[in-house]
């Protein structure tokens, strides 16, 4: 496997590649950390590689807000400079400039 430098940094807003929705990243593994009937679910025509970034989002689309875990390959930089309306945005971040949120202070994940 590859050693990799996430390319996002937690608090940036990204959205995806190939579907429609966009989030604000809370958290980053490495590499793949979900379990394999996860990764087996994913159409083998568009599943990514393990060895990569895999990034924890709160997300939106139009209709939902939700939590979605998604390899760097498939993210890209959203300029759109909209806040993301996730509900649990504020209980993990306080500021926003545009770009990306600020985490709380002293705030840890599992």
């Amino acid at each position: 496997m590859l050693n990799q430098t996430a390319k996002f940094k937690i608090g940036e807003i990204v959205r995806h590649r190939l579907f429609p929705f966009r989030g604000v990243i809370y958290d980053v593994d490495p590499q793949f950390a979900n379990t394999e009937e996860w990764w087996q679910a994913i159409p083998e025509n568009l599943r990514p590689r393990k060895d990569q970034p895999f990034y924890h989002l709160l997300a939106e689309n139009d209709e939902t807000h939700y939590v979605a875990y998604v390899s760097e390959q498939n993210l890209l930089p959203d300029t759109s400079g909209e806040p993301v309306e996730h509900p649990t945005v504020a209980e993990l971040f306080t500021d926003f400039d545009g770009r990306a949120y600020v985490r709380k202070p002293g705030l840890k994940l599992n």
